[in-house]
Order: structure tokens, then C-alpha cells, then sequence
């Protein structure tokens, strides 16, 4: 009777312990929906993500448009996941009844946030002018915000200075506001900081121009080698005669050949009829072209062209860089660039 006894307790004390589990792991585990595929347009819903909102914020805000099962679900995930600092403030189009995961995947998503201001690695500030008028400012607001934007000292406008991503802002935003956030974005990041603090024999102005050369000029793979192009030149009183810095003057994109009458026009910006560097950047250079004007590859180089697509040459001779020059006269007419 005695280990009946036992028996039945130990029953009731694993019968408790498993209660105990269970009820533990349903509160650690909030409400979620299930990860689902998800159909094109189906069942979604525009919501605004304010400026500073935490996790938590954001976590109610979906829940109370029916996009996760609870608010705790998202930010469980917010938490466990650091992309999600990554969030956007403005409109977000997101489907409704999804998981928590799939509902931060959407809200990355650059295709779910309406009316981006895209600010493309190379875009001129003209573009930038652009984007904001198809956004919804006026031609006169945008005017007025580039007018008034508060740069980095040392610099006379904002071109160089508007920093390549996406953006999307929360409603009553003005012109002026959206522009020093991209400026502010630029002073935020490593690479801009960097930038601003160098000392050395260029100014902060010379090395972001020559970014925007680098980024002008040559694909990803090349930028550290086209910078040192750029720095020998300069060493020496070389002109750079860059076809980009004529591009800039023209706003043109995409020739790339350049006619003799396109390298007489009058600009400063124009480096076939003047030396040394632009007065300043001639677009909006990304992080690896800063990167490049910043810590260029070694080398004597003073000329580079690219001889047929994915071909990209350096030379330190003149004669070299003639040879290879007939080479892509003779690839560009037998249509290699179209």
C-alpha cells in the first residue's frame, strides 16, 4: 500500500511538472501566425511607421491593422533580430494575417514602401530634385529646402553630400527635413565621418569630388585603381580629362563616347579644358567609392580605358594607352557598347 502510495504521488508531481512546462512555454511563446505563402496583392493594408518608433511601437501598430497575431510576437522577433533597427519610418504596404518574420522581411521590403525618394549611388542632385517633385513636394519646396540645408563646413552645396539609399518619410515631413536627413545620413555613416575628419594634403571637398569621379567613371572592381589614376595625375599637373566631369555639364548618362566639340565646352567642371579638380562633386558617390578616394590601390598609373565591356585597362604609358584606344575605337563601332 505503501508504494501504491508513492506511485500515485510521483504520477501527480509529473502530471503537475508537465502542466507547469506547458503553461511556461505558451507565455514565452506569444500568439503568431504560421509562416504562409503569401499571393500577390492579397488581403493588404498601408500603415505608417512613425519616426523613432521602438519595436514595441511598431509591434502594435501591426497588430492593430491585422498584420501579426499579437504585438509581442513582432517584437520577439524585433529583438532577436537586428535588421530590424533597419525599419524605415512612412508608409509600408504589408499583407494581413502573416508571422511576425514575414511581416519584417515585408517591412524591408524597398518594393512595399510607396513614393521612395531613391537616391542611386552616382545620382546628380538635379535627380534628387526630381525624386522629391514625383514624391509629392513642390518644385518650390525642394527649391527652397536646398536653399536652407545646413552642410558640413568647407563645402558650398549639398551635391556629394545627399546619401545613396532609399528613402521614405512619415507624413507632414518637410522638403527641407527629408534633405538634411540625407545629409545627416551621410555625416552618420563611417565612411562619411571618415571623410570630413581627413587632414591630409586634399580637403574633405577634394576627396569627395574625386568619389564622385571614381564613381562616375568606373564599375566597383576598378574604383581603387581609377582613385590612384585620379591622384597621379593631380601629382603631376596632369589634367584628369575625365568624360564624366563633361557628362555632369551636359546631363547626359550612358555615351560613352565622347565628342571633340563636348570637350571644348566652357565649365569649370569641364577637366579638358581645365586642371586640377571640379570646384565640386559631380554626383552622389557610394560607400566603396568614398572608400576608394580614401585608401586608393598603389600603383604609377596615368591612363585607363575600358577596350570592350568588362575590359578595363591601366597604363602608365602614353603609347600603351594609344593602342589600346584604336582598340576600343574599333569595339564601339563594330557596336560592342550598345
Amino acid at each position: 500500500m505503501k508504494f501504491k502510495s508513492i506511485a500515485i504521488l510521483l504520477a501527480l508531481v509529473c502530471i503537475f511538472t508537465a502542466g507547469v512546462y506547458v503553461f511556461s512555454h505558451q507565455i514565452s511563446k506569444p500568439p503568431d501566425y504560421p509562416n504562409r505563402v503569401i499571393a500577390t496583392g492579397e488581403n493588404e493594408v498601408t500603415l505608417e511607421i512613425p519616426s523613432g518608433a521602438t519595436g514595441s511601437d511598431v509591434g502594435r501598430i501591426l497588430f492593430s491593422h491585422g498584420v501579426v497575431a499579437s504585438s509581442s510576437a513582432y517584437f520577439a522577433i524585433a529583438v532577436a533580430d537586428k535588421k530590424s533597427e533597419r525599419v524605415s519610418p512612412g508608409n509600408h504596404r504589408l499583407s494581413r494575417r502573416i508571422s511576425a518574420a514575414q511581416a519584417l522581411t515585408q517591412l524591408l521590403d524597398p518594393a512595399r514602401i510607396p513614393n521612395l525618394i531613391k537616391v542611386f549611388e552616382g545620382a546628380w542632385r538635379s535627380e534628387v530634385v526630381s525624386s522629391m517633385i514625383t514624391y509629392g513636394f513642390t518644385a518650390s519646396e525642394v527649391t527652397t529646402a536646398f536653399a536652407k540645408v545646413v552642410i558640413p563646413k568647407g563645402f558650398s552645396n549639398s551635391e556629394g553630400l545627399l546619401f545613396p539609399a532609399q528613402y521614405s518619410f512619415p507624413k507632414g515631413t518637410s522638403a527641407l527635413e527629408a534633405v538634411q536627413a540625407m545629409v545627416e545620413r551621410f555625416k552618420a555613416e563611417q565612411v562619411g565621418q571618415e571623410l570630413l575628419s581627413a587632414n591630409g594634403k586634399y580637403t574633405p571637398l577634394q576627396l569627395l569630388t574625386i568619389a564622385s569621379i571614381v564613381q562616375a567613371e568606373s564599375d566597383t572592381s576598378d574604383f581603387k585603381k581609377v582613385a590612384q589614376v585620379i591622384f597621379n595625375r593631380l601629382n603631376i599637373s596632369m589634367p584628369l580629362q575625365m568624360d564624366s566631369t563633361v557628362h555632369y555639364v551636359k546631363k547626359v548618362r550612358g555615351q560613352i563616347f565622347l565628342s571633340t566639340d563636348s570637350t571644348l565646352i566652357n565649365s569649370p567642371f569641364n577637366t579638358y579644358q581645365h586642371y586640377g579638380l571640379p570646384p565640386s562633386p559631380i554626383g552622389n558617390p557610394g560607400v566603396k567609392a568614398m572608400q576608394a578616394a580614401l585608401k586608393p590601390a598603389i600603383g604609377d598609373w596615368l591612363y585607363f580605358i575600358t577596350v570592350a565591356p568588362g575590359d578595363t585597362r591601366f597604363t602608365v604609358s602614353n603609347s600603351e594607352f594609344n593602342t589600346w584606344k584604336l582598340l576600343y575605337e574599333k569595339n564601339r563601332k563594330a557596336g560592342a557598347f550598345k
